[in-house]
Order: C-alpha cells, then structure tokens, then sequence
C-alpha cells in the first residue's frame, strides 16, 4: 500500500484551521482525531476500489546487445486481466548504470480486458551485463488518496558491449594496408614478402622479377613475345597475440577513461586490421588468471566474438601474474608471433616482474608493449604559475622520466613500446604493426 502527496495534504488542510482557530485544547484534540479518523476511511474507501496490481500480467521486449553510449528501447505490455480499470504509476526497476529515461516511471490507464505498451529508452553508463527483475506497479483508486502496490517479476537483461570508438582509425589503416600489400601498379620483392601471384611486365618493374619460364610459355603464337614478372605480397597468416592486463593498473581512469577500456579500444581495431590482413589473432585477458579468452576466429566472427568477451571483464584489484604468460602465449601457438602485451609502465616498481618475464618472450617472439600515459602530465609541466604548480610540474616531470625509464629498459630486453594518450593509443599501436609488417619482422 503507499499514500499520496493528495492525502496528506487534505489531513492538513483540516488541521490547519483548528490550530489557528484558538479552539480549547480537549474540543480540538477530538475534531482532529475525527478528522483524521474521516480521512482514513476515506482512503480506505478508495483502496477497496483499486484495481489489484496482481491481476496485471507483464511481458518485456528489449534487444539481446548494445554498444556502450548508443540508446536502446525496452518495451513492456501491460495488460489487465481484472475486471475494474486501474489507474496506475509503473516503474521499470532496472540498475542506476542501465541509465533508463525519467527513472523508469510511466502513467498509464489500463481499462478492463486491455493491453498497453509502454517505452522506456535505456542509455547504459557501463559494460557488461545490466539486469531488471521486477517492475513495480502502484495501482490508485478514483480519489487518488491510496494505492496499491506489487512487484510483478519481470525479468530482463542487455549485454553492453565496448563502444568501439577507434573504428574511426580503421579506414585510414586499411588503405596503408592495401599499399602494404603491393596493389598498386609496381609490387616488388622485398623482407617478409611470399610469392602472389604472375602478371605481363609493365615499365618500371624491377628486372630481376621476371620469371622466364613463365614468359615462355606465354609466347605469342605469332611470334611476339611477352615478358611475365613474379609479384610479391607480404606475408600472411601470423600470429597475432594480444595480452590485456586485467590487474589493478588497469582500473586507473586516465582522461576520463579506464586503462582497461583504452586497452579495449586498441585490441578491437588492431583485431580488425589484422584481421583484413590475413593474420590469425588471439585475444587473452589476464591477471592470475584467464578472465577472458578468444581463439581461432576471423573476419566479422572476431570482432563479434571479442566485444562480447570483453563486455563482461572488469578490473580486478590484485597483482598481475606475469611470470605465467609465456606459457599461455606457449598453449596459444608454438610459432614464432607478435605478442601485444597492453598494461602499464608508469613505475619501475611495478614493472619488475614484467621486465623479468619480457626476455622469455622476446627470446621467440616479436613482442610490443603498450602502455597508456596520461596526457595532463604534459600541461603539468609547463604550468609554472605559482608555488603549488611547481610542485604539481616537478612531480609531473618525476612520473614521465618513470616511464621512460621504464620503456628505455623495455627497448633493452628486445621489445618494442608503444606509449600515448587514450585517444591515440589504437592508432598508434595498430601503425607500429604494420611498420612491423612493412619490414618483414612478423
């Protein structure tokens, strides 16, 4: 049962008078309790002529996915199977982060026999998966004095994927990729290159392609001759492993943004342009453990298959276990890969167990660290207004000789780093790949 705003209000207003009217203290006492004695049985009256919640049957209608940011409708049919017309409030009970418009609440008049649709728009705030149970539906009687009330089980749920915001990046890299490739109108043999395909020698061609066996057999009957060069293509099918670090660094908001997020955002698009390169991928979340694990996937499949393993990973407050990763990239492939190992390097510290592993890594692999860095640091470190930004800007400049400290140690061990801003850490990382690939290291 709950009571209106209206209710209380009219026990006031008859109170009011009796207080200001100067009445002797016993005569005022019993027209008050009358007074509200009248009142409570009028909503009494009013309840008994509800509509029962109870006799509301509810059915939800709401999509399976949605990406991070992007708006959604969840629809609920109400219908009433009593025999009185209910008047009601009905609030759509889902969590605070599922972000539901005017906080779920919706008027709806519900004759006997009908059936209503009501339209929620939900913009969730975070990943993973957002849940609702119940909906509540408060039922009022024709004075709107009291109400009834139930919670009518109504279950529903949205996996919120990463938002992919770096697929902006990926046109750009994908036609360096196509250059890459050789579809132009030279393609030469080079580092990292595999033979492609034989075509007619065009002028510019690089002589020492010319495949001669080829170019007898493509003798004009008529005697003319004509010269077929080999042409070359990089490299396909590598291995591609990327390591997301899920421990407590992770869960640092640099720019208003997760570690782990930006973590994301760079695996997704360096996925898909591996992806459309030919190269096989591998995805692994991990701390102490597999929190999230992706294989044997390409094409659409991938990228469909990694944002929903990464919809559901958070941050875990604990110590990464690096001395276990080269025996997951070792249960991943055998061959010689290009592991990704996105985390952070902010603190020589912190890293020690990380640089401890790096040379088992390096010693077969062809590894990258990624690391986000914080872009206020720079701004910090040229603010030198007064005494309190001095210190700001010194213990700036102490975080960023830190980390390149701790790179610098990276770069000694064999592998390669790759540092920037949230914004233009997937751009960057997915460029020093197809460096990699340009040079033949893959």
């Amino acid at each position: 049962m709950a009571v209106s705003g209206w209710f209380v209000l009219l026990i006031t207003v008859g109170l009011v008078p009796l207080v200001a009217g100067g009445a002797d203290q016993a005569s005022a006492w019993w027209i008050a309790a009358g007074w509200i004695a009248a009142c409570i049985a009028l909503g009494i009256i009013d309840l008994s002529l509800a509509a029962s919640p109870r006799q509301v049957t509810v059915e939800r209608r709401l999509p399976a996915r949605v990406r991070l940011g992007e708006s959604i409708e969840s629809e609920l049919f109400l219908t009433n199977s009593g025999a009185r017309r209910m008047r009601a409030l009905v609030r759509d009970a889902w969590q605070p982060s599922a972000g539901i418009d005017r906080r779920g609440r919706r008027r709806v008049d519900l004759p006997p026999g009908e059936r209503r649709m009501l339209a929620f728009s939900l913009t969730p705030a975070r990943r993973g998966e957002r849940r609702v149970a119940v909906v509540a539906v408060r039922s009022w009687g024709p004075l709107l004095l009291w109400a009834r009330q139930a919670d009518l089980s109504a279950p529903g749920r949205i996996r919120v994927l990463p938002p992919f915001l770096a697929r902006k990046h990926l046109p750009s890299r994908l036609a360096r990729l196509r250059e890459l490739e050789g579809r132009t109108p030279v393609m030469v043999r080079g580092n990292g290159t595999e033979f492609d395909s034989i075509r007619e020698y065009v002028r510019g061609d690089d002589v020492r392609s010319i495949d001669w066996r080829a170019t007898a057999r493509a003798a004009d009957p008529t005697g003319g001759q004509r010269l077929m060069v080999r042409t070359w293509r990089p490299e396909r099918d590598r291995r591609i492993v990327i390591i997301t670090d899920t421990a407590r660094s992770s869960a640092a908001r640099i720019a208003d943004e997760p570690r782990l997020d930006t973590s994301f955002e760079a695996s997704l698009l360096l996925a898909a342009l591996a992806s459309h390169a030919g190269d096989r991928v591998d995805f692994l979340a991990w701390d102490r453990r597999v929190r999230g694990r992706v294989s044997g996937s390409n094409g659409p499949e991938l990228l469909s298959r990694l944002v929903d393993t990464m919809a559901s990973i958070e941050s875990e407050i604990i110590e990464p276990d690096w001395s276990s990763v080269p025996a997951q990239v070792r249960s991943i492939t055998s061959r010689h890969a290009l592991v990704i190992v996105l985390t952070s390097i902010d603190s020589p510290g912190a890293t020690r167990s990380l640089l401890a592993m790096l040379p088992q890594l390096t010693a077969r692999h062809t590894v990258i660290v990624a690391s986000v860095t914080d872009p206020s640091l720079d701004t910090a470190v040229r603010d030198l207004g007064d005494r309190e930004s001095t210190y700001l800007a010194a213990a700036a400049e102490r975080a960023s000789l830190d980390v390149e400290r701790v790179a610098s140690a990276v770069r000694r061990l064999g592998a390669h780093v790759v540092t920037a801003a949230p914004a233009d850490l997937p751009p960057a990382l997915s460029d020093r790949y197809l460096d990699l690939k340009a040079a033949g290291l893959l």
